[in-house]
Parts: C-alpha cells; sequence; structure tokens
C-alpha cells in the first residue's frame, strides 16, 4: 500500500502523523511511504531521517494527497485540504467530526473512508489512541493553567501550592477519566487543594484510592459543580464521550459567581468543549476573558510539547495503521471489530453512532457496507 504524512498545517500544530521509526516499519512490512519535505521537522526530525528510513520525500502535499492509498496525519483536515479529498482514499487520523459539520460533509461528499483515532476502541473499553494525547492534554491543563493565572495574562495571580502562611489555589476537574486523572496527578504534585467530580461512582473510588485525602471526590451533578466552581482559582473541563459532542457541564450562569481572575481550561473543546461559555482559541491566541473569568480553550493542546506528543501518539497508532496497510481497510475491519469502531464515515455515510446522532445525520453500520 502506499502511504502518505503531509505537514500538518493546523495553527502552531508541530506534530507529525508518521516518525522516521513509522516509516520504517511500514517499508519492512512491503509498503511504500510519501513524506512531505518538512513535515517532522516541528517534532525534531530531519528529512534526511526519514530517507533514511525509506521514504521517498516529495514537495508538494497536494502530490501526496493524490498519489497515495492511506493518509496518516495528526490533526483533522482544515477547509483549504478539502479538495484533495476523493473516493476510496483512506484517512488515518484525529477527525472530532461531532464539532465539525463542515469536516464530515466533505468526507461524505468525496466519500472518504475517514478512521478517526478517538473512536478507536479496544474490546475493554479503553480508547488507547486517544489515551496518549488525553495523559498529555490532562498535565499540560494545569501547567497552562497554572501560567494564565498570573496577573499579567488576567489572572487573579495566585500560585498553585502557595507558600507557608498563604492559601493554596483550589482545583476543580470536571471528569476523571485518563484527562482528569492525569491534570489531578499534576494539580496534586504541585500542592494544590485538588477537587475532582465525575458520575461514575466506581471511578471516584478508584481515583480516592490513588490519590487519598491528597483530593476531595464528589459526584457530579449541577449542584456539586455550582458549589465547587463558585470557590475555584482553577477549572478544568475533561468530559469526553467517544465520538459524540460533549455535554455542556461548566455553565455560563456560573462565571458572575466565579473568582474575578479564576481560570477554566477546557480540554474538551475539540468535541465542542464542556463550556457553555467555551469557543476555541489557537496557541497564536490562547485565552479570552468572560464575566472575569479567563478562557483557555485551545483547539490542539499537546501541540504545544510536538516532540513529546508525536512519539507517544504514534507509539499508539501505529500497529492499527500496519494492520489497515496489510490487509486493506474492508479485511482490516472484518478481522478486527477494534478497527471498525474507528471508522466514522464510509462510501459517503456515516458509520458512528454518536457522531450521527451529534449532528443528526443518518447512521448506517459498516457492516452492511463492506460484506461482500
Amino acid at each position: 500500500m502506499k502511504i502518505g504524512c503531509v505537514k500538518e498545517i493546523k495553527n502552531n500544530e508541530f506534530r507529525v502523523g508518521l516518525t522516521p521509526d513509522n516509516v520504517r516499519a511500514y517499508v519492512a512490512a512491503g509498503h511504500h511511504v510519501y513524506m512531505e519535505k518538512g513535515a517532522g521537522v516541528g517534532s525534531g526530525f530531519t528529512d534526511n531521517e526519514y530517507v533514511e528510513a525509506g521514504a521517498s520525500l516529495i514537495d508538494n502535499a497536494a502530490d501526496i494527497w493524490a498519489l497515495v492509498d492511506m493518509m496518516v496525519k495528526v490533526k483533522e483536515p482544515l477547509p483549504e485540504e478539502y479538495p484533495l479529498f476523493r473516493e476510496g482514499l483512506i484517512l488515518y487520523t484525529y477527525l472530532h467530526l461531532a464539532a465539525d459539520k463542515e469536516q464530515t460533509d466533505a468526507l461524505l461528499e468525496g466519500k472518504v473512508k475517514a478512521v478517526a483515532y478517538e473512536t478507536i476502541q479496544e474490546v475493554d473499553g479503553s480508547l488507547p489512541c486517544l489515551a496518549p494525547m488525553s495523559q498529555i492534554a490532562g498535565r499540560l491543563s494545569i501547567q497552562e493553567g497554572a501560567k494564565y493565572l498570573e496577573k499579567k495574562f488576567g489572572g487573579e495571580g495566585i500560585l498553585l501550592a502557595g507558600v507557608p502562611g498563604t492559601p493554596k489555589a483550589n482545583v476543580v476537574i470536571l471528569g476523571g477519566g485518563t484527562v482528569g486523572m492525569n491534570a489531578c496527578k499534576i494539580a496534586v504534585g504541585m500542592g494544590a487543594n485538588v477537587t475532582i467530580l465525575d458520575v461514575n461512582l466506581k471511578r471516584l473510588e478508584e481515583l480516592d484510592n490513588r490519590f487519598g485525602s491528597h483530593i476531595q471526590t464528589l459526584v457530579s451533578n449541577d449542584t456539586n459543580v455550582e458549589k465547587a466552581v463558585k470557590n475555584a482559582d482553577l477549572v478544568i473541563g475533561s468530559v469526553l464521550i467517544p465520538g459524540g459532542s460533549t455535554p455542556k457541564l461548566f455553565k455560563r450562569k456560573y462565571l458572575p459567581e466565579m473568582k474575578n481572575g479564576a481560570v477554566f481550561v477546557d480540554v474538551a473543546i475539540d468535541q465542542g468543549g464542556c463550556g457553555e461559555s467555551s469557543k476555541v482559541t489557537t496557541h497564536d491566541d490562547p485565552i479570552f476573558v468572560e464575566d472575569g473569568v479567563v478562557h483557555y480553550c485551545v483547539g490542539n493542546m499537546p501541540g504545544a510539547v510536538p516532540r513529546t506528543s508525536t512519539i507517544a501518539l504514534t507509539n499508539a497508532t501505529l500497529r492499527y495503521g500496519l494492520r489497515i496497510a496489510e490487509a486493506g481497510l474492508e479485511e482490516a475491519c472484518k478481522k478486527s471489530g477494534v478497527i471498525a469502531t474507528g471508522v466514522n464515515c464510509y462510501a459517503g455515510k456515516i458509520t458512528n453512532k454518536n457522531v450521527a446522532e451529534a449532528l443528526g445525520y443518518e447512521y448506517t453500520g459498516l457492516g452492511e457496507l463492506i460484506e461482500g
């Protein structure tokens, strides 16, 4: 199979879909890899490293889109890439379609075989291709939140850990999944007062057993969320429904009740965000202030640490990509229900229930389209 990888064009996105080691693995399996020149530079990988691994370098991204059977990316395609879609192309990347009708329509019209990292689900319920970026985003959320609590950025001017004789910051984490747990780990490590809320009692028990008296666990409901954020210095939104739109747990009505200069980091913004007041921002212009609350809603947070993020992501995505390349998408899905869970669009149809529900589109089971 012909595998392609182009330079990401999203604002300040320096990650890359394939490392030289990934290229070497595809080539060893008998595939041909085409890399856009300079695609890996932002993550610290030179063109020479890709050539030595067996890739062919091409100057023009459009030429790669036209040539390959499967395009491996990091972030969802942007509108300027939609004209490059074509029937039968396998697109293997993060898509986040529930919050992006325009991209979904373009994929459907182009009859692209769209495989989303974020919905690939193992039999144990885990999301292996989403997990590494969730870990990074969770840890970054506290790092970024601590920075924007500084007065020069509009924050209230409080240090998370405080110092002897001063109060520590109150950190509230909405959602105890992978993002929330990693945010909790860093916030506890920095010495903040941490409250974490989730609807899953078993998950709260696990967090309580792990962090003990260092955190306060609460069942997530409107009353508890409102009380918690009212006294918060930093709120982390880390709620996820795989493939679906994120519920708006952080209400706009909470903002006037919060401290002036408090910070809200919406890690769920890729899926539409868990805050009613959230809107996507970029690394170039990461924050805005509403009712005195600083909002950080960058849609590609892990792009800030591309070397770490690229290696972590491709460690997870390579094995599924190799299986798709070896058998073709249809046979790979017939052999593996796990890979089938990643297929969001196929032959002009939406094949993920959560995406279809979020957009109000018709859902078609993948099995109906690939059988025979």
